[in-house]
């Protein structure tokens, strides 16, 4: 199951270089996960400091 990303983005963009598969883009001033590309391997998730990032 892929991660998703919520509301509380705030764009930081940290979440971007942890992802091994570069799954996440910025799409309407946030970031987004392309769930074809998600490994579900919870990287993005750890690093989030707005807690945004789960697993769908």
């Amino acid at each position: 199951m892929a991660y998703k990303i919520s509301d509380a983005c705030v764009n930081c963009g940290s979440c971007d270089s942890e992802c091994p598969t570069e799954a996440i883009a910025e799409k309407d001033g946030a970031r987004w996960i392309d769930p074809d590309k998600c490994q579900d391997c919870g990287s993005c998730a750890a690093v989030c400091p707005s807690d945004a990032i789960s697993q769908e």
